[in-house]
């Protein structure tokens, strides 16, 4: 269930940061200083209801605490869907999900884990990791887009992240204006029909007939074949022009792109260079658009940078500090 990767039983408390996803639950226990201790994976009991993922969540922190001899000062969750972060409450979230939409998850595993507990959309979260111990440390303003199955957004403002007045603010994989096909949501022509993992390997199948997935698809991309290339740099084209959009519109110094889909990112940033060239914000003041530098564990570290967060300072106007 484990994978041990620093102190054993030291007996100093830990942070924990959850990823409930529709298909797994992970987990990470951090120091402070945002060192990860332990991890673990479970299923996620997704068809079973709020309290089965609840149940799930706290057995997979509970026992990489018991197994490393550590406390747990708090933990942090990041959560697919439109997340209440001040009830901790889910408020919308896909049919993958039983039972989610308005279950009170921040209460319910704050009770079973003895500990306090705050929430954030899984998106929000990957961008609190890189503010705080990633990419976009010492920064304030800044665009995370995630770029995997669908494609997600967060925005950072003045070093805090930026909710909107619905808590569903950097919704950037659903704004329209990319085409002609039809989205996930089931709206047309949304960044994510060009720029996810899933569109990549539509596109692909529907140009040349192949079965191939996004990682497939790049590693055909990278030995020359040019259809493979081609959705690769019309995803990387459409990212670039959102990323342009939302800077011109707030104001934003940088991007962080993360998800699966940037593992292929040699292939993403000529094109995403490309367009900024020819299609840079009106401000004229340079844009940069970074690799993420938390993986794997990308949103389970965030959820732990915004639970310590909280811990130092439970009513924070910024919860990213280094």
């Amino acid at each position: 269930m484990s994978d041990d990767a620093g102190t054993r039983g030291n007996g100093a408390p830990v942070v924990a940061g959850i990823d409930i996803g529709g298909t797994k639950i992970s987990a990470v226990l951090t120091d402070e200083a945002g060192s990860v201790l332990a991890r673990g994976v479970v299923p996620a009991p997704a068809r079973e209801g709020g309290t089965a993922m609840a149940d799930a969540a706290a057995e997979l922190v509970l026992g990489l605490c018991a197994e490393h001899g550590v406390p747990l000062a708090g933990a942090g969750v990041g959560a697919a869907g439109v997340i209440d972060q001040e009830r901790g409450v889910v408020v919308a979230a896909s049919a993958t999900f039983a039972d989610w939409s308005g279950f009170p998850l921040a209460a319910e595993l704050g009770d079973r884990l003895g500990a306090p507990v705050w929430i954030e959309n899984d998106v929000n979260a990957f961008l609190l990791g890189e503010l705080r111990w990633g990419a976009a440390r010492g920064e304030s303003d800044v665009l995370g887009i995630m770029l995997g199955t669908g494609v997600g957004g967060a925005i950072a403002l003045d070093g805090a992240l930026h909710h909107g007045a619905h808590g569903a603010a950097g919704e950037i994989g659903h704004t329209p204006g990319y085409g002609d096909l039809v989205c996930t949501c089931g709206q047309t022509g949304h960044l994510e029909t060009l720029a996810s993992g899933t569109s990549i390997a539509k596109r692909y199948r529907s140009a040349t007939g192949s079965a191939a997935d996004a990682p497939e698809i790049a590693d055909r991309a990278r030995a020359g074949e040019a259809e493979a290339a081609r959705v690769f740099a019309d995803a990387a084209r459409a990212t670039a022009l959102a990323a342009s959009t939302a800077a011109s519109l707030v104001d934003l110094d940088m991007v962080v792109i993360g998800g699966g889909v940037h593992a292929a990112w040699d292939l993403l940033e000529p094109a995403i260079a490309e367009t900024i060239r020819t299609d840079a914000p009106v401000s004229g003041f340079p844009l940069r658009i970074v690799r993420a530098e938390i993986s794997a564990d990308a949103v389970a570290l965030g959820a732990a940078a915004l639970a310590a967060a909280r811990i130092a300072d439970p009513a924070p106007t910024a919860l990213a500090p280094a």
